[in-house]
């Protein structure tokens, strides 16, 4: 479905897969991922071969949380998957999820771009007036080509894939005789 959809980062959430690896799945791709209970939660990233070459560090954060920083082009890009709890879940559980997720965006320098692919059970559309500025980061909407939702492609019932085309550019200004 990748390589069909020409998608070279795919983040992945409700894995149920338990352990913490990084492997070659085919076609070119490499999964990481980190689940500690195959039966619930689970995180991975999955990314085409020549990003995965350019993977530089993997925190397996928890059972929700993933962050992968690698290089493309010049530019360091951090990848988060992340899977927020549902609503059945205890509200200590939801605090947990928000505050360490808030601690892995906080620690990216700010010359680094983060890039979060995630399930935060939310729901989005037109009843949710007032949260326009949550939904998205507006500093880096000129980066961003196009986004929607593929029906056709859902991973379980219950959930939608979400394509998002980027270019990443490197906005570092060249200094006088061509240096950055």
């Amino acid at each position: 479905m990748m390589e069909r959809r020409k998608i070279d980062i795919l983040c992945v959430q409700e894995t149920r897969w338990k352990g913490s690896k990084a492997r070659n799945i085919g076609r070119g791709y490499k999964l990481f991922y980190h689940g500690v209970n195959g039966r619930r939660n689970g995180v991975g990233v999955i990314l085409k071969e020549e990003y995965a070459r350019g993977v530089l560090e993997v925190r397996r954060v928890s059972d929700r949380v993933i962050a992968l920083k690698l290089v493309r082009e010049g530019v360091m890009v951090n990848v988060i998957s992340a899977y927020a709890p549902q609503v059945g879940c205890e509200m200590e559980e939801k605090e947990e999820f928000w505050s360490v997720l808030d601690e892995v965006v906080e620690s990216v320098p700010a010359r680094e771009r983060v890039v979060i692919g995630a399930d935060f059970n939310g729901h989005v559309g037109e009843g949710n007036k007032g949260d326009e500025e949550v939904m998205g980061r507006r500093c880096n909407l000129k980066e961003v080509r196009d986004c929607k939702v593929i029906t056709g492609e859902s991973v379980a019932r219950q959930h939608r894939m979400v394509v998002c085309r980027m270019t990443l550019e490197d906005k570092r200004r060249r200094a006088k005789g061509g240096k950055v």
